[in-house]
């Protein structure tokens, strides 16, 4: 898959930085949400029954304990993005973490979500003292990350929850350090085994922090 062209065009607006960079999903790394998630479902009527790593095709109609269809899942979930100021809280240790690195890197946020968002998510993020870049894609992270990085020879590291992300980060930017963190864990046993070569999975951001450091090259 290609660049997501308005991804591109955030991507120019950013200032050149040759420092190392560090790349972060958003939900369910910096913010919770499948924690919240199910609360917001609950308020709607509908319920979030986690039997398999994926959120179509596990949410319920509470009245009928019918699943909900694919376009529904879709329109709660734009929904829940649209007023994720009333949900998503920090992930725990995820502010100190990323304070910790101060002007040493290039910190920049790179969330899959619809663009009509950004500006929303922007705000958010910004209340919760994440006043970092923020870019969005409705395509592959893989070459959003190669054209961030440019042509610089920088040390790359990439934290997400999704292993299709790593993955595609991997394919795109073969030296990225990659990292694999979930805001709930407990997650984990409903994944297939993940499959990438060098993948670094970490418990926290209090395990996260100093390996990312290493990866980087900076002070831990």
């Amino acid at each position: 898959m290609s660049l997501d062209p308005e991804t591109a065009r955030q991507i120019e607006e950013l200032s050149h930085d040759d420092r190392p960079l560090l790349v972060l999903d958003v939900d369910d790394v910096l913010i919770e949400f499948i924690r919240p998630f199910p609360n917001y479902l609950k308020s709607k009527g509908y319920e979030l029954r986690l039997e398999t790593f994926r959120l179509h095709g596990n949410i319920f109609e509470t009245a009928t304990d019918r699943p909900v269809e694919r376009e529904l899942a879709s329109e709660l979930i734009d929904g829940f993005y649209a007023s994720q100021a009333d949900w998503q809280t920090m992930t725990e240790g995820a502010s100190d973490a990323l304070a910790s690195f101060a002007n040493a890197v290039e910190i920049v946020l790179l969330t899959a979500m619809p663009h009509r968002h950004r500006d929303v998510r922007r705000r958010h993020l910004r209340s919760l003292g994440l006043d970092y870049p923020l870019l969005t894609t409705e395509a592959s992270k893989g070459p959003a990350i190669a054209a961030l990085r440019g042509p610089a020879e920088r040390a790359v590291a990439f934290v997400d929850d999704m292993p299709n992300n790593l993955a595609s980060v991997g394919r795109h930017v073969p030296e990225a350090h990659l990292f694999h963190l979930m805001a709930d864990n407990s997650l984990r046993e409903l994944m297939p085994p993940i499959e990438i070569e060098g993948l670094h999975i970490v418990e926290d951001w209090r395990d996260a922090q100093p390996k990312i450091a290493r990866a980087l090259g900076v002070p831990t």
